[in-house]
């Protein structure tokens, strides 16, 4: 089921959230171990992030350098088969710009379609570590609006193939908002422009970027109804668990703490008193949300699923 029919039919809001693929090495059962615990929840989606295999180069006999990978997450699509095989939920891959071309980009769309899954999330990606900014393929995608149209082309039956005849596709497409603005943006007007144009070129509906100020996201939604963007809004979440945390995620992600949740961080002088800090702001965040009818909640886990599970039981 998409995840817009998901929400069109629901008559309350609905609980989600997002897990990592595990690192090299580990098996499946590290991801049970994030969703098992949520699964009483019943989300009616799950989103699987992918990250793009990073590389250094290590020089060889004769001056000549070697391409060495350093770190890589397995497969998101097989990860979401196997979801939607041991649950019987929906899962949304994220489908990135970075490192594919369109050809790669059209053959993983075969391959999710093939599989049944109906739902994805079109990002841009962000550069890896040995870039100073974002570097497309060659022969891929600068800006995710340019997969989103690609992927609507397909659902259109229009494929770069076009020496043979395919079955159009299906897919629900989702597509990121920033309620604090995205960091490259010149300015909010100009990421409301850019996130219009996903939209008007086939998004189905958007999932922000996490915020810990609901008054950030209520301006966000109204700001994006002024300009003609009517799909739904998900508010995305996630609890601040530790000290590192404090610092990490406004530098990283680029958004700012409220003064009500930074003077309280102030006072925590462990990671527990943080952690249940958090736990605490994320419920009455979500109460908020929830009370105002926001069409889903969507947790970014991180795969660590003891946080949300306090929280969603407290809203859930």
């Amino acid at each position: 089921m998409k995840v817009i029919d998901h929400i069109n039919t629901s008559k309350e809001t609905l609980f989600s959230f997002e897990i990592l693929p595990p690192l090299k090495g580990k098996s499946i059962q590290s991801i049970y171990d994030g969703i098992d615990p949520l699964m009483e929840f019943k989300p009616k989606f799950i989103n699987v992030t992918y990250h793009r295999e990073e590389y250094v180069y290590k020089e060889r006999e004769k001056g000549l350098l070697e391409k060495v990978s350093i770190r890589k997450r397995p497969g998101t699509v097989g990860i979401c088969a196997a979801i939607m095989n041991k649950y019987h939920v929906d899962a949304v891959p994220h489908l990135i710009c970075g490192g594919f071309s369109k050809e790669e980009t059209e053959n993983a769309l075969i391959d999710l379609q093939f599989l049944g899954i109906d739902n994805l999330l079109a990002l841009r990606g962000d550069p890896i570590k040995t870039e100073v900014s974002f570097t497309p393929h060659p022969k891929g995608h600068r800006y995710a609006v340019e997969l989103i149209e690609q992927i609507d082309a397909m659902n259109k039956g229009e494929y770069t193939l076009d020496d043979i005849k395919l079955e159009p596709t299906n897919f629900c497409i989702g597509t990121a908002g920033y309620p604090e603005k995205h960091f490259e943006a010149m300015n909010m007007q100009t990421d409301l422009f850019y996130l219009k144009q996903k939209v008007d070129a086939g998004a189905d509906y958007i999932v922000t970027q996490m915020f810990f100020d609901n008054k950030k996201y209520f301006e966000f939604v109204e700001a994006c109804r002024s300009v003609g963007i009517t799909v739904p809004i998900i508010p995305g979440l996630k609890p601040i668990k530790n000290l590192k945390h404090i610092s990490f995620l406004p530098k990283f992600f680029n958004i700012d703490l409220p003064d009500d949740l930074s003077n309280e961080l102030l006072k925590c002088k462990t990671d527990m008193d943080v952690r249940n800090l958090g736990v605490e702001w994320g419920i009455q965040q979500s109460k908020e949300l929830k009370q105002a009818g926001v069409p889903c909640i969507h947790y970014y886990t991180m795969s660590n699923s003891k946080e949300v599970k306090e929280i969603a039981s407290a809203i859930f």
